[in-house]
C-alpha cells in the first residue's frame, strides 16, 4: 500500500497522546498522580486535536467528513470517528480536574477504545493478510503506551518534575521492550506469510499457466499510484531496520541512563529517536502491506 503522510501523522500523534493519559491515569489511580498532570493532560489535548487535523489531508471531500458517523453500525472507521472527539473532550475535562479519579478510569477506557477502534480499520481487511491478525490491534496498544511513557516523562522533565519522570523510567523500559516484541512477532509473522492470491485470482484466468508481460494499464492511474508504495525491497529492509534502532533500541539505551543518573536530557533525546522511529515504523505499517490488485497492477513476469 501507498503509505499517507496524514494517515501516518495521525496514528503516530493519537497513539503517543492515548500512551500519555494511559500513563498519567494510572499514576492517579495509583495516588501518585504527576505533578505536572495538567500539563501533560493539555499536551494529550494539542497531540489529539493535531491528530484530527492531520486526518482531514487524507480526505478527498473535507466538507463531507461528518457523513463518516452515518455508518457506525458497520464501520470501523465511522466509530473511530465518533470516539476520537469524545475522546478529546473527556480528556480536556479532565485537565480541568486532573486530580480526578473518575476521569482518570474513564480516559483509561477511552484510550482502549479508541485503539481498537483505529485498530481493527485495518485488521478487518481479510485480503490484506498482513492487517488481517490479532497482532494489529496489540501493536497499536503497545506502541502507544510505549510512547505516551517516553512523552510523559519529557512532559515531566520539561515542567521540571524530574523526580516523577525517573519513577516512571522503569515502566517506559518495560513497554519499550514489549512494544519491541510485539512488533517483532508480527514483523516475523508477515515475512513468512505466502500470499493467497495469485495471478490467476486476481485476473479471472483459470489456466494453470498465466505470464503477464505487462501491467494493468499503460498510463497511471488511481490503481497503479495508490496501492503500492513504489520503493525498492532494498529501501523497505532499510526503513525496517532504522525504525527498530529509533523506536525502540536508542531509547532503551537512553532511558537506561535516564533510570541510572536521572539525567533530564535522556528523556528529550528518547523523544526525538523515538518519534523519529514511530514515523518510519508507520510508513513500514502500510508500506508492507500487499494489495492482491497488484498482482496486475504491478507485477511483471
Amino acid at each position: 500500500m501507498k503509505p499517507a503522510a496524514s494517515i501516518i501523522l495521525f496514528t503516530t500523534l493519537a497513539g503517543a497522546a492515548q500512551g500519555m493519559c494511559v500513563v498519567a491515569a494510572g499514576a492517579t489511580l495509583a495516588g501518585a498522580a504527576p505533578g505536572p498532570a495538567a500539563a501533560m493532560l493539555w499536551t494529550a489535548v494539542a497531540l489529539l486535536v493535531a491528530a484530527l487535523v492531520a486526518s482531514f489531508f487524507h480526505l478527498g471531500h473535507p466538507q463531507r467528513a461528518w457523513r463518516t458517523v452515518l455508518m457506525w453500525r458497520t464501520s470501523w472507521m465511522s466509530r473511530e470517528v465518533i470516539v476520537l472527539p469524545a475522546f478529546i473532550a473527556l480528556v480536556a475535562l479532565w485537565a480541568t480536574m486532573p486530580a480526578s479519579r473518575l476521569l482518570a478510569a474513564l480516559a483509561i477506557l477511552g484510550a482502549f477504545a479508541l485503539w481498537y477502534c483505529t485498530a481493527m480499520i485495518y485488521a478487518c481487511i481479510r485480503f490484506i493478510q498482513e492487517w488481517a491478525h490479532p497482532l494489529t490491534a496489540v501493536n497499536y496498544v503497545t506502541l502507544g503506551l510505549a510512547s505516551g511513557c517516553i512523552v510523559a516523562g519529557a512532559v515531566s522533565v520539561l515542567a521540571g518534575d524530574v523526580a516523577f519522570a525517573r519513577a516512571i523510567a522503569g515502566w517506559a523500559i518495560a513497554a519499550l521492550w514489549l512494544a519491541w516484541l510485539t512488533r517483532t512477532l508480527s514483523l516475523r509473522r508477515n515475512a513468512r506469510l505466502v500470499p493467497r492470491s495469485t495471478i490467476q485470482s486476481a485476473t479471472g484466468i483459470q489456466a494453470a499457466r498465466v505470464v503477464q508481460t505487462a501491467m494493468g494499464m499503460t498510463g497511471g492511474s488511481f490503481n497503479t499510484r495508490e496501492f503500492f508504495h513504489g520503493a525498492t525491497a532494498h529501501a523497505i529492509g532499510n526503513v525496517k531496520a532504522g525504525f527498530q534502532i529509533l523506536a525502540f533500541a536508542v531509547p532503551l539505551v537512553l532511558l537506561a541512563w535516564a533510570a541510572a543518573t536521572g539525567a533530564s536530557a535522556a528523556w528529550l533525546l528518547a523523544l526525538v529517536a523515538h518519534a523519529l522511529g514511530m514515523l518510519a515504523e508507520r510508513w513500514f505499517f502500510f508500506a508492507q502491506a500487499r494489495h492482491p490488485q497488484n498482482l496486475y497492477y504491478q507485477a511483471v513476469s
